[in-house]
């Protein structure tokens, strides 16, 4: 693709992967064993270790944690402009996979621990992704230097696993999935799709579709499902550039559209 090739020749680093969930074919690769930040998509394992939580009992979905037993993050989220103080661990996951929320991520994490997230990206396969650290306002030198680093092609077949009820079980597989279908950024590869932000998980065009991503200064990533009727895919895709300036974070942007419209020609 042009514009990928494009983007590398203007320094950025790219990494694509896309396989087909039918044939599980590759579509399309593009230095997809790379290890690269990916900034919030670090909380699709999260979720994973979450959702096998409250399945085996470890975790009560039901148990209120308070907001103020974790570090404040000021520079992004819902959680810290609503007026309730305190939320059950169900309602912490739904934030963190609907809008990235940074205070639910981090409660999460805290609740799970750094050391069972990890396991359970070992033990679904992935050797190249790892989640490194909570969300903070500020990362000083003794901070990891990410929240979470991974490969497309790593990213892309965790997704195919969790639609394929592959990821620990078909019941987490599902809850993962569930939780999914309702995040609100389309603003990269699936702005092509045309879909709702806010209610995509039952589109009259026959549309299948979940997603996250990661963003952060100089890393835009995505990784997720889209299934129409001529075919389904998994995908992922990281760019990590230079943001020196809006046409450098544009160019970037423009690149996941433009495999979006493909993806969707591909799709549909």
């Amino acid at each position: 693709m042009r514009a990928l090739e494009e983007l590398a020749d203007a320094g950025a680093q790219v990494s694509v992967h896309v396989i087909d969930l039918d044939t599980g074919s590759q579509v399309l690769a593009g230095d997809d064993h790379v290890t690269l930040p990916v900034a919030g998509l670090g909380v699709v394992p999260l979720l994973i270790e979450v959702a096998a939580g409250f399945e085996s009992g470890t975790l009560d979905p039901l148990e209120i944690v308070d907001r103020a037993s974790t570090d404040a993050v000021t520079t992004s989220g819902i959680w810290r402009s609503l007026r309730a103080p305190a939320l059950p661990l169900s309602d912490l996951a739904v934030l963190a996979a609907a809008v990235g929320d940074p205070l639910a991520v981090n409660i999460l994490l805290e609740q799970v621990g750094l050391d069972r997230v990890r396991q359970r990206i070992e033990a679904l396969g992935l050797k190249h992704t790892a989640v490194l650290d909570q969300f903070r306002d500020m990362r000083g030198p003794d901070d990891a230097p990410h929240v979470a680093v991974g490969t497309a092609r790593e990213l892309a077949v965790l997704f195919s696993a969790l639609v394929n009820s592959k990821a620990v079980d078909a019941a987490v597989s599902a809850q993962v999935s569930e939780w999914l279908s309702l995040n609100h950024d389309l603003s990269l590869v699936a702005a092509s799709t045309g879909l709702d932000p806010f209610a995509h998980d039952h589109d009259a065009h026959g549309l299948l579709f979940i997603n996250k991503t990661g963003q952060d200064r100089g890393v835009r990533a995505e990784a997720g499902v889209l299934a129409g009727p001529r075919a389904g895919i998994a995908y992922s895709m990281i760019v990590c550039f230079d943001d020196l300036s809006i046409a450098h974070r544009l160019r970037a942007h423009d690149a996941f559209r433009v495999l979006g419209v493909e993806l969707m020609e591909y799709t549909h």
